[in-house]
């Protein structure tokens, strides 16, 4: 028998929170919430179907208002109406002990006027994106970056009042909290922007605004995690020496994890060749055991997992845990041969994944990405009539 460092339970440092195993599963877009933000039945059934065995699942993200929508199908936590369908979906996340953490975000310029229902995008300074079809942005008045600091807290109240076991702040992947902290996207003067430290100020209002909230509204201890992408290509952009100076700070507040977002667990710079040891063990490092680290990216076999969950504190599962929703279980069960590591057609109702979704997956289909078939002598042609007949509504 194996044992599994990955399948021992997890106590946060500064709660009274104990997962039931080290791995999680990490927040993935899924397109499947109906137009408005409301929770729908198919993303329910999905989270139902992955969850159970993982000790903490992280939802797809949610805005908190409606000018921080990024795209059609996503969650929304941005009014009170929402609040029951959220407490649908927390419930159809913990089961058998897992944790659901719902992740919030507002977008800013990484949307546009068409999901906006005519609305400009906003950010911290009116710099378009470097992607094709970028529009340019509307800054943020500082009055209004107040009002947004104020709506994720009021996005963590109706979190607590769903009845979710935490929410992790979107810092991450280029959206609203990221642009405050980039130089290409923040040419501020007032006190959100100029140096790095003033780039951090957006990130720290919004972490005490959400503590002063769960302090308010949560009758039992919470988890509060943080998102970061540890450097952005463009010039000037986030380098890896101001993501440190960030996490020096970071690691001083009130918060139980920071969640790093990666390609590969085991990546080096983009942009700096001179570094030769992946950033999340110099992440770690100037953590000092202060708070724990998630790590992900390319994790996809038990001795995958175990090699990070030996160096890491905390291992997510993302891609993986779609093509097999029964990793942990038939881990724990030895029964690791049965592990599916890619997606047939036929799976795909099985697994819940409607075809917004399979949309996702399809152009991330490739050599790193969703394999969405692994027989070596399968009809290509004809899986892909079969995912073109699933898109169209057949079965």
């Amino acid at each position: 028998m194996t044992e599994y460092k990955f399948l021992e339970p997890y106590k946060f440092l500064h709660k009274d929170i104990t997962l039931k195993n080290r791995v999680v599963i990490p927040p993935m877009t899924e397109t499947m919430g109906f137009h408005d933000g409301s929770v729908s039945d198919a993303e329910l059934s999905y989270y139902g179907t992955h969850t159970g065995g993982v000790g903490m699942f992280i939802t797809a993200v949610a805005n908190v208002n409606d000018l921080g929508k990024g795209f059609e199908g996503e969650l929304s936590v941005a009014d009170d109406r929402f609040i029951p369908g959220l407490r649908k979906l927390a419930h159809a996340i913990q089961q058998d002990g897992t944790k659901a953490v719902l992740q919030i975000f507002s977008a800013g310029r990484m949307t546009n006027s068409q999901v906006l229902r005519g609305q400009q995008p906003v950010s911290a300074s009116a710099v378009a994106a470097l992607r094709a079809g970028s529009e340019t942005p509307r800054t943020l008045s500082t009055k209004e970056v107040y009002a947004t600091i104020a709506d994720f807290g009021q996005a963590v109240r109706r979190a607590i009042l769903a009845g979710f076991d935490g929410v992790e702040i979107h810092g991450a992947n280029t959206y609203l909290i990221q642009q405050f902290f980039s130089p290409h996207s923040n040419q501020r003067t007032d006190e959100f922007g100029g140096s790095v430290e003033k780039r951090m100020t957006f990130a720290l209002d919004i972490i005490r605004e959400v503590n002063r909230v769960v302090d308010e509204y949560a009758t039992k201890p919470f988890i509060i995690g943080y998102r970061i992408s540890p450097e952005e290509i463009e010039k000037p952009g986030i380098t890896f020496e101001d993501t440190l100076k960030f996490i020096d700070v970071l690691k001083d507040q009130p918060l139980d994890y920071l969640h790093v977002s990666m390609g590969s667990v085991w990546r080096k710079s983009l942009n700096d060749p001179s570094i030769t040891t992946p950033l999340n063990e110099t992440i770690k490092a100037h953590l000092a055991g202060k708070m724990p680290l998630i790590v992900v990216g390319d994790l996809q076999t038990p001795a995958d997992v175990e090699k990070a969950a030996s160096t890491f504190d905390l291992v997510a599962i993302g891609r993986q845990s779609l093509r097999e929703p029964q990793w942990v279980q038939k881990v724990e069960h030895h029964d690791e041969q049965a592990i599916r590591y890619a997606i047939s057609p036929d799976d795909l109702g099985e697994l819940g994944i409607k075809p917004p979704f399979l949309q996702i997956l399809i152009a991330l289909s490739g050599e790193n990405g969703i394999p969405l078939t692994t027989a070596k002598d399968v009809n290509q042609a004809a899986a892909n009539a079969r995912i073109d007949h699933y898109l169209s509504g057949g079965k």
